[in-house]
């Protein structure tokens, strides 16, 4: 019997051979797994349906062929293609079906985010962080929260430190042995015999100017030493190039007249006589003021009439702040002002200008402390009294005289309304229509 056009293809060379039991064509679907595996035609000439029955070949990845089209996706898909293809091209399907697939390697890196809204209820304990509050600017090293608590700390713990203090010496001046020493020496001693008794009314206005200049010195030091921007400058009509801020013009100006005023305050002292009253004139002026500074510490103050004597311990205070602290400040002041010679290179190097620095900023607070003190005691031990020697040069060597006598507060106010009005005034648009008068005033 001849075999049939279909077989005589199957036979040739190119189509493998299979040893399976011969069956009838057109058998059955075999069942793999759970899917049923469609069966053809026989790859020999009397042999059984192809694929052979329980065969399953592996499901190839999705994708293209070499003919462009898309490779089945499942068992069933490729006994579809093995089926309808020539046998040597279904062959060439079967095992490139057959070859394992190669392990599916994600790339590194972030995933993507959900293509969705996260509808998720987070919890009742759920919590978000808020956002961090900006730091408040600084001070220096502190906050100025942190300074105030600062303040108010160190201030606590001055007055505690002060109650101790004036415990303790209270409880020494109770003893046998220092009420001995407040009697030999009870805070004051006797002045030459030649010394004047009573104030002068050239005094208080030396006094007046003093404290004027000193306020206003001490305030366009400060801004002198703070001052980063200045909004004018002042040169000389003589040297255009010599350019300095408005500021440190009024200092050094307010300068000169200072010592012009302390010039003729000392001229004036020793002309009158009134140096006795400042210059210590015995060596008991020492055990005197350790009494006066002990007394005062036990806050039990020394009695003494100003009109006629000061105690030993206001004495060394006026005759360091006349004598020590203000030529101090003139000399160093001078070596850091424009007048001193920039070519004298020895004199520069015996005096250099860190001295100077070094010297004139404490001299300045000895100033601020000096002033403090000195107006708290005239207020804490007879305001009335001490204000119209001071001011009206009224006094008596009775120390209850004047004591309501109002003449010198109300000269004392006045005093204050002028000082306060040239704080106020010393500004660079107030300062330049007079700086103009000595030199030129250029902005920045």
């Amino acid at each position: 019997m001849a075999a049939s056009p279909i077989a005589e293809v199957a036979s040739g060379p190119e189509a493998p051979r299979s040893e399976a039991t011969p069956a009838a064509a057109g058998a059955a679907p075999a069942a793999v797994g759970s899917h049923k595996l469609r069966r053809g035609l026989p790859r020999t000439a009397g042999g059984e349906p192809w694929p052979p029955e329980g065969f399953a070949p592996a499901t190839p990845a999705a994708g293209p062929t070499t003919e462009g089209r898309p490779a089945p996706a499942d068992a069933a898909g490729a006994a579809d293609a093995v089926t309808d293809a020539p046998p040597a091209a279904a062959a060439r399907v079967v095992s490139a079906s057959a070859a394992p697939l190669a392990p599916v390697v994600s790339a590194p890196g972030p995933r993507a985010p959900l293509p969705f809204r996260q509808t998720a209820f987070p919890g009742v304990a759920a919590r978000t962080r808020p956002e961090p509050k900006p730091e408040p600017p600084r001070y220096g090293p502190f906050t100025r929260a942190q300074w105030a608590g600062a303040a108010l700390v160190g201030g606590l713990a001055l007055l505690f430190a002060a109650a101790l203090l004036v415990l303790l010496v209270r409880w020494v001046l109770s003893l046998p042995a220092l009420h001995d020493f407040l009697s030999a020496y009870p805070g004051e001693y006797h002045l030459p015999a030649e010394a004047p008794v009573g104030l002068p009314a050239w005094l208080g206005w030396q006094h007046f100017l003093n404290t004027f200049f000193m306020l206003l010195i001490i305030r366009t030091g400060l801004q002198v030493r703070h001052q980063k921007r200045p909004s004018m400058f002042w040169s000389p009509r003589g040297n255009k190039m010599r350019k300095i801020s408005i500021a440190l013009w009024l200092h050094q100006s307010l300068d000169i007249l200072w010592v012009a005023n302390g010039v003729i305050f000392v001229v004036l002292l020793f002309a009158t006589g009134q140096w006795m009253r400042i210059v210590p004139t015995s060596w008991e002026v020492f055990p005197n003021a350790l009494s006066a500074a002990l007394q005062y510490v036990s806050l039990d103050w020394p009695t003494e009439n100003g009109w006629v004597n000061y105690n030993a311990l206001q004495q060394l205070a006026y005759f360091t702040t006349v004598f020590i602290a203000a030529p101090l400040a003139i000399v160093t002041g001078v070596r850091m002002s424009g007048i001193w010679p920039k070519n004298a290179t020895a004199l520069n190097r015996a005096y250099p200008v860190e001295w100077a620095r070094k010297v004139h900023f404490p001299v300045m607070l000895y100033f601020v402390v000096f002033i403090a003190i000195h107006v708290f005691l005239v207020f804490a031990t007879g305001a009335l009294r001490n204000l119209n020697h001071m001011y009206a040069a009224q006094g008596s060597v009775d120390p209850n005289a004047y004591a309501d006598n109002w003449t010198g507060f109300w000269l004392f106010v006045a005093s204050l309304v002028v000082i306060a009005v040239a704080w106020v005034a010393a500004r660079p648009l107030v300062l330049a229509p007079i700086a103009r008068l000595f030199g030129n005033v250029s902005g920045r």
